[in-house]
């Protein structure tokens, strides 16, 4: 699922081939992942300049040129599997392409595909974005140290719960968190209000460091991202925990561990990681029927 680092590498991307460009042909091909009627979409889109990009967490949006009243912003969730990116007009469409947007000034066009069809598009005015945003955390970021460990105090649930919680931190996911987790030598279940500060901030210091190195190399690719390109990211190779459960450890060899928080696969080493005494408790895996 795209994180902070893919829809950043995503909002990069666009800025750079999109923005300043119009929107001179709309094609919508599955009205499905459009929470705006698609008639709507098209008249209201059609024609208007790209003027900004924005992000936080992993909600991109990009304002539109005005024309009467309110500004008019397309915001993009690309949910699990969603993909942005910009084309050639003549390039044959790839399985599930469901929006079109054509671009003025060259033969390109972005396009928005999801195998699965989670993602979702929407135009909104600038309050119904920021009622939106609001609703999110400080972005993962750009939150600073201070903010981050008063965030934590008196929460007793698992800090890999606490990290994966939008509401408190928006754009970490479950490979960064695990990741994160790890260069501070945190456990997973360790509890956030029984960290000490320098655990904390220690944790804050990982966080900003994985993030940033993820950006730089474009995202983690596993099986669907792909940036504005339609390359893939490289971070996958730097992982350190996540997705090597039975592996060994980089900094000490023994093996990787997995177990299952908030109904996510978690993913640590035992000995850079240890259990504290008081601790959460893991999430019971589901059983098949």
């Amino acid at each position: 699922m795209p994180e902070l680092p893919e829809v950043e590498t995503v909002a990069r991307g666009l800025r750079e081939r999109a923005l300043g460009r119009s929107i001179t042909r709309v094609e919508v091909l599955h009205p499905g992942v459009l929470l705006t009627p698609p008639a709507v979409f098209e008249e209201q889109i059609c024609g208007r300049r790209i003027c900004s990009i924005e992000r936080k967490g992993k909600v991109l949006a990009l304002g539109l040129e005005r024309r009467d009243g309110d500004p008019l912003f397309l915001m993009l969730r690309l949910g699990m599997t969603g993909q942005v990116t910009v084309r050639d007009r003549a390039e044959p469409l790839e399985a599930h392409t469901h929006v079109r947007l054509g671009l003025d000034g060259a033969d390109k066009e972005i396009r928005f595909r999801d195998a699965r069809r989670f993602g979702r598009l929407r135009l909104c005015t600038r309050a119904e974005l920021d009622a939106v945003l609001a609703k999110l955390g400080p972005d993962a970021e750009q939150i600073a140290p201070e903010a981050f460990w008063r965030a934590a105090q008196g929460r007793r649930g698992a800090i890999k719960s606490w990290l994966l919680n939008q509401r408190w931190l928006a754009g970490v996911g479950n490979i960064y968190a695990d990741e994160a987790l790890y260069a501070a030598r945190i456990h997973p279940l360790a509890r956030p209000g029984r960290l000490s500060r320098q655990s904390l901030l220690r944790l804050h210091q990982a966080i900003q460091k994985v993030l940033r190195h993820a950006v730089e190399l474009q995202g983690t690719s596993f099986r669907d991202y792909l940036d504005i390109e339609g390359q893939p990211g490289s971070y996958q190779r730097r992982l350190e925990v996540y997705g090597r459960e039975g592996k060994p450890c980089r900094r000490c060899h023994r093996a990787i561990r997995r177990l299952t928080v908030a109904g996510r696969s978690s993913h640590y080493c035992p000995r850079c990681q240890p259990r504290p005494r008081h601790h959460a408790q893991p999430t019971q895996p589901r059983r098949a029927a």
